[in-house]
């Protein structure tokens, strides 16, 4: 384990809010603040002069946002680790800033140890995040599994005729072979043909994952 500090930048618009983030790290023996700019435009510059290990960036700032800085940070040969700081915790903010690369997401709230400890785990290659944004991102990577989910249904079911559609609906809803005929006008054997046709097109082998396949498409 290295006994060098972490080598930390500080980028906020704000000289109050600078001044006591750098109070608040250098109180621990193994952060040392490098630099702080009042710019994301400087960010770029005060990297690449400092070299540090993690950066601690505002969301907010002027033309360039934290968001737009660490997208250019990004392009750097060796980027720094950086973690975004906000005053507001906005549903989609902490979704785009993971997008656009951030390894951390901290409210200013945050407590001085949280702080350090954010820059820590950040230095070491993890990922910290306030609760909140936690569940924000946990949220959306659920729901886009959901949805990529729906869609692979949507196609899979492509496939089927129009008489299958109709029996797998009404198979997947609950309905016997026979309630399911006479709904359909047909005969029971004629279903099950529809039924066993639909089940090969779809690569399912039970009833349960017909039902669920459907459900899913959006066809009940």
């Amino acid at each position: 384990m290295t006994d060098q500090p972490i080598r930390v930048l500080l980028v906020d618009d704000d000289p109050l809010v600078r001044s006591g983030l750098r109070l608040m790290l250098e109180a621990s023996a193994d952060l040392l603040v490098v630099g702080d700019v009042g710019s994301g435009e400087e960010s770029v510059p005060a990297v690449l002069a400092h070299r540090p290990d993690v950066v601690l960036m505002d969301y907010r700032m002027g033309a360039l946002d934290g968001i737009a800085a660490m997208t250019e940070l990004r392009r750097l040969d060796r980027p720094p680790r950086v973690v975004l700081l906000t005053t507001f915790d906005l549903d989609d903010l902490p979704v785009q800033a993971v997008r656009a690369g951030a390894d951390g997401f901290l409210l200013k709230t945050a407590s001085p140890d949280q702080i350090a400890q954010a820059v820590r785990a950040a230095a070491a290659g993890h990922a910290p995040m306030s609760p909140a944004a936690a569940r924000h991102v946990l949220a959306h990577v659920r729901g886009d599994a959901a949805d990529h989910r729906r869609a692979e249904a949507v196609q899979r079911v492509e496939v089927l005729s129009d008489r299958e559609r109709e029996v797998c609906v009404l198979m997947a809803g609950g309905a016997t072979t026979a309630s399911a005929a006479a709904a359909l006008y047909l005969s029971e054997s004629t279903v099950k043909t529809h039924l066993r046709s639909a089940e090969a097109k779809l690569g399912v082998g039970s009833r349960a994952e017909l039902a669920i396949l459907v459900d899913r498409a959006g066809m009940v």
